[in-house]
């Protein structure tokens, strides 16, 4: 049971997979958004997707490491996006995000 709605288990997983393949998509059409802002205002980003995502694959008995995950996520090798999309962090953004990466979870 969801909250109070009764969803088959099969079902609600497939619901939560279109809902992250939704949110990939969206992670994807907007790289302007930098994961330093995501990480200052919600206290996830692009790279904790990865982490996740990594996580629930080897808890799956699927062997796959940082990288392989991060690509999964950004939709190309990171080393790639950094170059066409990170923008350097100002330091306002550094010392917010000193304070955001302790609420962050892995």
């Amino acid at each position: 049971m969801t909250g109070s709605v009764e969803i088959e288990p099969v079902k609600q997983t497939e619901i939560e997979a279109a809902v992250y393949r939704k949110m990939i998509e969206h992670f994807r059409k907007y790289p302007e958004v930098q994961n330093i802002d995501l990480m200052n205002l919600a206290y996830f980003c692009r790279n904790c997707f990865s982490k996740w995502y990594r996580s629930a694959a080897n808890e799956r008995g699927i062997d796959l490491d940082y990288d392989q995950a991060r690509e999964i996520v950004y939709g190309m090798k990171y080393e790639e996006y950094k170059v066409k999309f990170v923008e350097e962090a100002t330091p306002e953004q550094l010392e917010a995000f000193k304070l955001s990466n302790l609420k962050a979870t892995e």
